[in-house]
């Protein structure tokens, strides 16, 4: 399955999501994030696995095991995507998910050079 549909698939139940939570109290928040992420879902299934942006998630981990995971900064993105501010269209979601996983690949390898490390001919 090609990266753009699995990105597609991890954002439809969210737009469901919303879509379930929107009622007249709350101003239309949960109408446009639900539609801000239908539309970066059908964004995403025209765009190729070679687009930029795409390849930066890759080399950042999300795709692991054949699934998208964007991972917990991620995760909280698409989960406020257009719910307060509607500014930003699918290609700037993209890129903010691409950045927040670069950010946790850094730190990652940040708190990985941060554990002891054995010493070599101690003996």
């Amino acid at each position: 399955m090609p990266k753009t549909w699995m990105i597609a698939d991890y954002l439809r139940p969210y737009a469901q999501w919303r879509i379930n939570r929107a009622e007249a109290r709350d101003d239309g928040c949960n109408a446009r994030a639900a539609i801000g992420l239908i539309d970066a879902a059908a964004y995403c299934m025209q765009k190729d696995d070679s687009e930029r942006v795409i390849v930066r998630m890759a080399v950042a981990g999300c795709f692991a095991l054949g699934r998208f995971n964007p991972g917990a900064e991620g995760e909280r993105i698409i989960r406020y995507w257009h719910y307060h501010d509607p500014e930003g269209g699918p290609a700037e979601l993209l890129d903010a998910l691409a950045a927040a996983a670069e950010r946790g690949l850094q730190s990652g390898a940040a708190r990985q050079s941060e554990l002891p490390r054995p010493r070599v001919g101690a003996g």
